[in-house]
């Protein structure tokens, strides 16, 4: 039985099922993470989450995480979690917002993190403003709506990116990215789940600049 952190700052106690929400690994481990019900802030599941860290595994000790669009803040809690040095959160649904930051406090990594709650392009224009870097972004808009299309053209010039971010989308199996190359990002991963998949990309200017 787990005592879990509600909304109204109390305690319940459930079992703990195979597809309950959790931290997979790092401090928090096995912690359950609280979600909210709705499309638009569906949830990563742990076996995908699972997969990504273990590909992300080199690049999350010590860096800067940035989780857009982030929902109940599985992702970013999970990069904490592992050694993050710090993250930032970034959602607009006030119902998501309390759940990210009520994760983080039942997980006891409030103190590396920072949650916005604004439209993810205000939020873009904020962290520049404040000189924020970042070595991974993740985004998991809704999906079909071309959200990912909107954000990744405004990060192709941002000046939170350097030359070893990474940039990871989720995204639905039929979304196209072939858009991305004249943006100027190269695909350097992509990872086909059942329905989804999750996209890795680098800037390119960045990219060539190694080969040289």
């Amino acid at each position: 039985m787990v005592s879990y952190l509600c909304r109204n700052n109390g305690y319940k106690s459930f079992d703990l099922m195979e597809d309950d929400m959790r931290v997979i690994a790092g401090s928090a481990r096995r912690l359950p993470l609280k979600t909210i019900e709705g499309m638009d802030t569906r949830p990563t599941t742990d076996r995908i989450k699972e997969t990504l860290f273990n590909i992300l595994q080199n690049d999350i000790e010590g860096c800067q995480f940035l989780d857009l669009y982030s929902g109940s803040g599985a992702i970013g809690i999970e990069a904490l979690s592992r050694g993050a040095d710090r993250a930032v959160f970034v959602e607009n649904n006030k119902p998501a917002v309390d759940c990210i930051k009520e994760n983080l406090a039942f997980t006891k990594l409030s103190d590396r993190a920072k949650v916005i709650a604004n439209h993810v392009s205000s939020a873009l224009n904020t962290l520049e403003d404040r000189h924020q870097v970042f070595d991974v972004i993740y985004m998991d808009p809704p999906y079909n709506r071309e959200l990912e299309k909107e954000t990744l053209m405004r990060l192709s010039d941002s000046r939170l990116l350097n030359e070893n971010s990474v940039i990871i989308v989720e995204a639905a199996l039929e979304t196209d990215f072939s858009y991305v190359i004249d943006m100027g990002y190269l695909v350097v991963k992509e990872k086909l789940y059942k329905t989804n998949k999750h996209i890795f990309l680098k800037k390119l200017v960045y990219m060539m600049g190694t080969q040289m």
